[in-house]
């Protein structure tokens, strides 16, 4: 059987179902294919089961700590399962919300393993896609364009291949049945300290293990600085400029041991469980690539500022060409293929623009570059900050510590990012994504009345501090 559409998307993730959405809109007839579950990685996978784990891990914290708000509680207990229970009632819950998107867009869903081939009988071009069913039955879809958004997956280390039960990924750690006593997590990125955070929470005795010289590589140094300071009160092990020794691996019936190298210096960690948090690698294997004229290198797929591959009618997003590997680039790439597909009109899509957020207690955010970035690029940068101690919301809410940075350049006044580290700041970092976008000043933002008590209020006063004039500290 051959299905023609407009538009065919080979995964059906958040930036895919998001392009197909937007292509629906324009008024194209869209098919998606996805081998599992509309939504993906993120929404099955990652971004939301992880935060509605990292959310009870909160309010757990948030009642052991309830005497300080002058709440005595008695009997308090932790029901896991009943927690993963509400992690999977939340994810049913989007995802019929995806389901329901597909039907109200009329865009068709067609289940299966998807593969691109080349030019055929169905097509001149190569771009169809063989897919083929649940059933082992085959089908073909031809269109006009296709986009390939078929994500990532966690990445392996050799000598620690998740078994599921003792060794294992973020994939195997969101189906935990049961807490362990005691976590190695290898990989102080986004992934690894969230699971850090989640668990300190939850009570189990976590040790950080980061090749690099700080948590959080890619972010600013003093944020993953007071980061590491505020794990370590909670009782997380954190160990930087230190590597583990896949070779000295051991599982036994008590859990693992793995030899932790820094220099010359080496120490035995045993824990009842270890997690690998490494980063992630693109699904391109075996969907047809080496059927097109399609450039990959390094494992992701080469794509220009439209998001078009070397094959003009086929365009790629997310994860599967690289770069932040974040749902909402994803989906701003999907809408932007699917503009440029339809003749629409594109604004430049700077990544640095795209916020980034951590979901850890507390939580940190940031856009644009760094301090130590922005030096690099030549800039005469000057610094503003502001404690959210300072805050009154935040002393309310009994959440003071972290700050916000801003960096900005000494000659034009231009923004030039903004970082974050305190309650709720993944909520607030939008503000300052739309500062950017819109090359404000710091000025500008700082004239912004920011209503009173709000936490908001610190985005102001740290944009103040550019020019020495914040009012509360």
């Amino acid at each position: 059987m051959t299905i023609s559409c407009d538009v065919a998307i080979l995964g059906g993730g958040t930036g895919g179902y998001v392009a197909a959405i937007r292509a629906a809109q324009l008024g194209k007839s869209v098919v998606v294919i996805e081998m599992d579950k509309l939504g993906g990685t993120c929404l099955h996978r990652g971004c939301i089961p992880s935060k509605s784990l990292l959310r009870s891990a909160e309010v757990y914290a948030e009642i052991n700590e309830s005497e300080s708000y002058g709440i005595e509680t008695s009997g308090v207990q932790l029901v896991f399962p009943k927690v993963q229970k509400r992690k999977e009632a939340v994810v049913e819950q989007l995802h019929q919300g995806v389901q329901y998107l597909m039907r109200k867009n009329k865009i068709q869903v067609v289940k299966g393993k998807g593969r691109v081939t080349g030019p055929s009988i169905f097509s001149p071009r190569s771009g169809a896609v063989a897919v083929e069913l649940e059933d082992g039955e085959m089908e073909t879809v031809v269109s006009s364009h296709l986009i390939i958004a078929t994500g990532s997956r966690p990445r392996v280390l050799p000598g620690l291949e998740p078994d599921g039960k003792v060794i294992l990924s973020s994939d195997e750690a969101l189906m935990l049945e049961e807490l362990p006593s005691s976590i190695i997590i290898v990989g102080g990125g986004v992934i690894g300290v969230e699971w850090a955070s989640m668990l300190a929470d939850f009570g189990v005795q976590v040790t950080v293990v980061e090749a690099a010289g700080q948590l959080l590589p890619q972010e600013d140094e003093e944020i993953a600085k007071e980061l590491q300071r505020l794990l370590k009160k909670r009782g997380v092990k954190v160990l930087t400029e230190t590597t583990v020794d896949a070779a000295t691996c051991q599982v036994t019936e008590d859990g693992i041991s793995i030899e932790a190298r820094k220099g010359e210096q080496s120490q035995s960690l045993t824990a009842e469980k270890l997690l690998v948090s490494v980063g992630r690698v693109a699904n391109i294997e075996n969907i047809g690539l080496e059927n097109t004229d399609i450039r990959f290198d390094k494992g992701i797929i080469a794509v220009n500022a439209s998001m078009q591959t070397a094959e003009p009618h086929i365009y790629a997003i997310g994860d599967c060409i690289g770069g932040l590997q974040l749902a909402h680039a994803a989906s701003h790439e999907g809408i932007m293929a699917v503009n440029h597909l339809s003749g629409e009109k594109l604004h430049p899509y700077h990544t640095h623009l795209v916020p980034r957020c951590v979901y850890t207690r507390p939580e940190v955010a940031s856009v644009g570059y760094t301090e130590k970035e922005a030096k690099e690029l030549g800039h005469d940068v000057v610094i503003g900050k502001f404690p959210f101690s300072a805050i009154g919301k935040a002393i309310v809410y009994g959440q003071k510590d972290g700050f916000v940075k801003v960096v900005a350049d000494r000659s034009s006044g231009d923004i030039l990012g903004v970082q974050m580290i305190g309650p709720h700041v993944t909520d607030l970092i939008g503000e300052a994504a739309l500062a950017q976008l819109l090359d404000a000043t710091p000025w500008e933002i700082g004239e912004a009345i920011h209503a009173h008590p709000t936490l908001s209020e610190i985005i102001g006063e740290a944009m103040l501090a550019v020019d020495g004039r914040s009012i509360g500290f």
